[in-house]
């Protein structure tokens, strides 16, 4: 479940997608995720919209606290140049930096 994680970052996350891929429970899910946010692994942050029926209707985006860790959980250390998840790196590390400044 961490790496179909890993590799959703700046992405809406539905449970239930993530629960078809791991064959676990959306309740299972829902545990785990809750897990790794106690162990500062990841983060959620809800979705943003003007228009409250479809804030409430959409997943949240799960963020690694450390892209680090993000990057050893799927096992891909290249360079800069050579990756094709840059855009999602990017977001996940000014979300992180901003939510750490906040707090």
């Amino acid at each position: 479940m961490l790496q179909a994680l890993a590799f959703q970052i700046g992405n809406q996350v539905s449970y239930t997608e993530l629960g078809q891929l791991t064959g676990l429970n959306h309740e299972t899910i829902e545990n785990y995720i809750s897990l790794l946010e106690k162990a500062f692994i990841i983060f959620r942050l809800p979705s943003f919209s003007r228009n409250i029926r479809n804030e409430l209707k959409k997943s949240r985006k799960i963020y690694f606290i450390d892209n680090g860790i993000r990057n050893a959980v799927i096992n891909q250390f290249n360079v800069p140049g050579l990756r094709n998840d840059m855009g999602a790196l990017w977001e996940n590390f000014m979300v992180a930096e901003r939510i750490k400044y906040l707090a």
